[in-house]
């Protein structure tokens, strides 16, 4: 067996139909037991994105969200949609869809957690599934293992990912260009020297330079591209209720087959926003909030803002131009809809890029590159930001010295690989990082769940002192009263407030 083999059989195993299943489960299960918290609380969520100020310890709660979209939404809102629907056919956006709205309320128990169980650790919070296994569930050996599956995903193969995507961009617009060694061009070097230089400036400058940066960052990136969309769908207004009618109707008869449809709309959502994979309380974990269920709010909604707004603006696109094909199942060269050349690489940018330049011309792929740039290399910075808060954990539990300087490194030459590598095996390879993260995630918060309910508690508190009239600053936690244990940090908190 060669290399992409042996990812492609590793990836079967991971992203078995338990996995999908088991992700769409998850939602239900807590979408019931919230009541629907992401229906519900809609309102509070937007108001508590502008409510807040970070502290020296932590960041705000606006930062919080930012830092943890600039993982959401990364390269699988570009290429990873392009993929969704070029192997199971339009319909696996509607799964995308069904898969964001339930993930939301995973998102929200997976986030509460993470500041329920958060630590303040050599001047800095610091939290995730690591620390709430271990203090939550009381399982360090779960714990540990965790952290190394996320320093190993987060920190190795999730930054090629991107990476890979940022080159195949600029190489779409630019070309190779004379050709260095092997089949890398000038260019494509190029773009691997910039985007390692401004790496290495960011995530050397700790949680508070990541935060700046994504703060200002990932809301105009966002913005800009949604916008793009918009003026596409408005300039094919006539197309859109025939696009929205095929989407629906694919969901259940889809032309790539139920299961192709299922299982792409379904990984692509879970890669894209990240709902239960374990990454979103990371960013939660760091914030300054009076209350633990404040946190778990916003990063639900990120959910929404992920998928809902920024991965539905590239389907639109997408599909309201026809700049798409549909693979079978029979052979790679075999098309159910054909309606750009066959050579066009499924899992890239290209799809989006074409749709891009059917009204804004060569501006359009330039457009869509520079996107891919952004989003890419926030999520890097996030994937950085994970892989040290696991570090730290290790670090914390075991009182040695943290190894963040050789992380640093690490992720930089995954970069480099990423950029340089034109395998088709790479995004199998950021897949089996995903799913093995949300494997363990998942299992664990549902454990948590059944023995403790610390966020179901959480979200009853606040709701009862939200319906008491209590104001932002005013809110407190007391997890002793709610018969929440581990969580240290608050009682202490709580202790310095009376």
């Amino acid at each position: 067996m060669n290399a992409a083999e042996i990812v492609d059989w590793i990836n079967g195993v991971v992203w078995s139909k338990a996995l999908i299943y088991l992700c769409l489960g998850a939602g239900v299960f807590f979408s019931i037991l919230t009541r629907f918290v992401q229906v519900r609380h809609v309102k509070e969520m937007v108001r508590l994105l502008f409510t807040g100020a970070s502290s020296a310890q932590g960041i705000s709660s606006f930062q919080a969200l930012a830092v943890s979209l600039s993982g959401r939404v990364g390269v699988g809102n570009i290429a990873g949609v392009a993929a969704a629907i070029g192997f199971g056919g339009p319909g696996a956006v509607f799964w995308m869809w069904a898969v964001a709205f339930l993930g939301a309320s995973t998102a929200y128990v997976e986030s509460t957690l993470g500041q329920i169980y958060k630590v303040e650790y050599q001047g800095q919070y610091r939290g995730g599934p690591a620390f709430y296994f271990d203090r939550g569930l009381g399982q360090r050996w779960l714990a540990i293992v965790f952290a190394i599956g996320a320093i190993v995903s987060c920190g190795l193969f999730l930054p090629g990912v991107q990476a890979n995507a940022v080159g195949k961009a600029v190489t779409q617009i630019t070309g190779e260009g004379a050709i260095v060694f092997g089949d890398v061009g000038l260019y494509k070097l190029f773009a691997l020297a910039f985007i390692v230089i401004l790496l290495a400036v960011i995530i050397f400058g700790g949680i508070k330079r990541i935060a700046n940066f994504a703060e200002y960052v990932v809301p105009f990136m966002a913005a800009g591209y949604i916008a793009m969309a918009v003026i596409i769908v408005i300039a094919n207004i006539h197309e859109l209720p025939g696009v929205i009618k095929l989407i629906f109707t694919d969901a259940f008869t889809p032309m790539a087959g139920l299961g192709a449809a299922i299982g792409w709309g379904v990984k692509r959502g879970v890669y894209s926003n990240e709902a239960g994979q374990g990454t979103g309380p990371h960013a939660a974990a760091a914030a300054e909030v009076s209350h633990p269920a404040q946190q778990g709010f916003v990063q639900a909604f990120s959910v929404y803002i992920d998928t809902l707004f920024v991965c539905s603006a590239t389907a639109f696109m997408i599909l309201i131009t026809g700049k798409y094909n549909v693979q079978g199942t029979l052979d790679a060269g075999h098309f159910i809809v054909q309606n750009v050349a066959a050579a066009t690489e499924i899992g890239s940018p290209a799809f989006t890029q074409m749709a891009v330049s059917t009204m804004f011309g060569s501006f359009g792929e330039l457009f869509v590159a520079v996107a891919v740039f952004f989003f890419a290399f926030t999520t890097i910075i996030a994937y950085y930001y994970i892989a040290e808060t696991n570090i730290t954990y290790l670090s914390y539990i075991t009182k040695m010295p943290s190894l963040l300087f050789i992380t640093k490194c690490f992720i930089m030459i995954s970069v480099a690989y990423g950029v340089l590598n034109a395998s088709g095996y790479i995004w199998g390879i950021g897949d089996i990082g995903v799913g093995l993260m949300a494997w363990i995630n998942i299992v664990g918060i549902i454990i948590t769940y059944f023995l403790y309910k610390p966020t179901i508690k959480a979200l009853r508190d606040y709701e009862a002192q939200q319906k008491a009239g209590v104001k932002d600053n005013e809110y407190t936690f007391d997890p002793v009263k709610l018969g929440i244990r581990g969580a240290t940090f608050w009682e202490e908190k709580l202790k310095n407030k009376k």
